[in-house]
């Protein structure tokens, strides 16, 4: 598309295959969404001219058997030596737009990311004598078809359920329960594509928040800068602090549930759930069934999924970056001074791809001002 990045577009019904000639030099744009909440999107931007006595009768996209519905997409991009995935996803609508003017039609394809095809059937499944980890493990390789390899942590409280005493029970669909299992612990669930075409990620477990990060954002710092524009903001009503108390169903005792500090990696000096005291907010935890390790796991999880009161949205251009600004993972900020330096969560990227020209918008988040390294390396 530009110098120095190339695209290439797989789709088909069943084997995605290179895009022929005609779809190619058809494609206007394409935008791409991935985030650490809910499943990611794209948008593949179509011209959808008539131009000859065959078109007369309908648009020819809309006849090409390789845009229907439920078909499989895939888009690489080749940045550097080796390319990358950026989706593998499903086709879930189409949109035209005949345009005013000759030639100016456009068919808009959207679509999800593999793990809608999770989400299409409600189910009533019971799950004997099986713990968080073997439901999350043994839901995922159901769908071996599309390349999901599992990656899923084991929770910090693991209570295996024994059948005479109760049996983990789904009511909903299989992306709607390891969403909701996960949801207990401050676990996420979500679907990337990678690390190699035709394969996926599925991934149970606390938000990445450790690890080597990702090459450094640059702001104001003349030459080196490769973010367009950036605004942060602090939010200093997300901290929540949880407390209340549990009737244990193995001793049948009441016990007493408080949590004093987030669990996850600090990424800054001066987290807000600390500084802010004692104006924070505080929740009880109203929940039954427990026992005292599980509702001092499931307390400690809303109190971390609530620790982000940092929030900083910036785009930049991917050319003078020099890399793919990847979600869910970590990145260095520098020239935004001591109280925004620091290493950040990204929590969502959008690329947004047209000829000549590759910009991608992201949102990081973090727990408080100040950085934790003396030092961003670029």
């Amino acid at each position: 598309m530009i110098q120095g990045i190339r695209l290439t577009l797989l789709i088909g019904p069943t084997v995605a295959v290179p895009a022929p000639p005609l779809l190619a030099e058809a494609l206007e744009s394409v935008e791409v969404t991935h985030s650490d909440q809910g499943r990611s999107g794209f948008q593949l931007t179509f011209q959808a001219g008539r131009s000859g006595p065959l078109d007369l009768v309908d648009y020819p996209l809309l006849g090409n058997p390789l845009l229907r519905p439920f078909n499989r997409v895939i888009l690489l991009v080749l940045i550097g030596p080796l390319p990358r995935v950026l989706m593998d996803g499903i086709i879930t609508h189409l949109q035209l737009m005949p345009g005013t003017e000759p030639g100016s039609a456009t068919l808009a394809v959207t679509g999800e990311d593999v793990s809608v095809m999770m989400d299409l059937e409600e189910k009533s499944v019971e799950h004997p004598a099986q713990d968080e980890t073997i439901i999350a493990n043994k839901i995922i390789l159901t769908y071996a078809q599309y390349g999901l390899l599992p990656m899923v942590f084991p929770p910090p409280a693991i209570d295996p359920p024994i059948p005479i005493e109760r049996v983990p029970v789904q009511q909903e669909t299989d992306l709607q329960y390891l969403q909701s299992i996960a949801a207990r612990f401050g676990y996420v669930f979500y679907v990337t594509p990678g690390p190699a075409p035709f394969t996926n990620t599925a991934y149970w477990g606390p938000p990445v928040r450790a690890g080597l990060p990702q090459r450094a954002l640059s702001v104001n710092l003349g030459p080196d800068t490769n973010v367009n524009s950036i605004h942060f903001r602090n939010n200093a009503l997300a901290p929540t602090l949880v407390s209340g108390a549990v009737q244990d169903r193995l001793t049948n005792q009441q016990v007493p549930v408080q949590t004093f500090a987030s669990t996850r990696t600090p990424l800054s000096t001066q987290p807000a759930w600390l500084v802010n005291q004692p104006n924070v907010r505080r929740r009880l935890l109203r929940q039954s069934g427990l026992n005292t390790m599980q509702a001092f796991a499931r307390a400690q999880g809303m109190l971390d999924a609530s620790t982000d009161a940092v929030i900083a949205d910036g785009e930049l251009d991917a050319l003078r970056y020099g890399d793919l600004l990847q979600a869910r993972g970590l990145v260095g900020l520098r020239g935004a001074g001591y109280t925004y330096d620091g290493l950040y969560y990204v929590k969502s990227v959008t690329h947004m791809i047209r000829r000549g020209s590759y910009t991608q918008r992201f949102t990081l988040t973090r727990e408080g001002v100040g950085a934790t390294t003396p030092a961003v390396i670029p």
